[in-house]
């Protein structure tokens, strides 16, 4: 599983050209994509700092450059009501893709409950409060993702236990914005915990048969 942070500092922009973390920017951020680096955009909304509709997308296209190296982009959501994301949201997919760019759609509270257009994203964004992200509900529409070989993220991971959560249900990827509040004391604990789940989930995979 992946982790995608904030490139807070020269240790966490070191990890990251190493392969050891991505990067997650916004644009709110203002932080440089490291060269070579696997990135993936947010859009700011969760911080109320969303530009708009067309300020995004030209955000987007000042970074095309690096397009190769983006995972995917999140589409503009509305935090914990779903009918409002894919209002929101469903305009600008299309507008994310036609830019060369994956384009993530963020699952919110009551998604189960409506109709997914699964053909129109790439990439399934677990956002939602604490207790449905964690919930039946969340863990369902991970599961349908995967079926039907989409990439799966969590948002807001900045725990061991969310760590785990995460893992248990098969997500792809993750982010979280504990490296922006001491990086030095937090790259190593964070670096431990990745590596820790790296060989608990070898250890679980069957050994092939010769």
């Amino acid at each position: 599983m992946r982790y995608f942070a904030t490139a807070s500092g020269p240790r966490v922009r070191e990890a990251m050209a190493s392969r050891l973390l991505d990067q997650i920017v916004n644009p709110a951020s203002g932080n440089a994509i490291g060269d070579g680096v696997t990135w993936c955009a947010d859009n700011a909304v969760f911080g109320n700092k969303y530009p708009g509709d067309a300020a995004f997308l030209s955000w987007l296209k000042d970074r095309k450059y690096a397009s190769t190296n983006c995972r995917f982009v999140v589409a503009p959501d509305v935090v914990c009501d779903a009918r409002a994301t894919l209002k929101r949201s469903l305009p600008m997919l299309p507008k994310i893709r036609s830019l060369g760019f994956p384009a993530a759609l963020v699952a919110q509270n009551g998604l189960e409950c409506l109709s997914i257009p699964w053909d129109q994203f790439d990439v399934l964004f677990i956002g939602g409060d604490d207790a449905w992200k964690e919930g039946p509900a969340a863990t369902g529409l991970a599961r349908e993702a995967k079926i039907r070989h989409k990439w799966v993220h969590m948002g807001r991971v900045n725990s061991r236990r969310r760590l785990h959560v995460a893992q248990a249900m098969s997500c792809d990827s993750v982010d979280g914005t504990l490296l922006a509040f001491g990086p030095d004391k937090h790259l190593p604990t964070l670096l431990r915990w990745l590596a820790e789940m790296t060989a608990e989930e070898s250890s679980a995979r069957p050994t092939p048969v010769p």
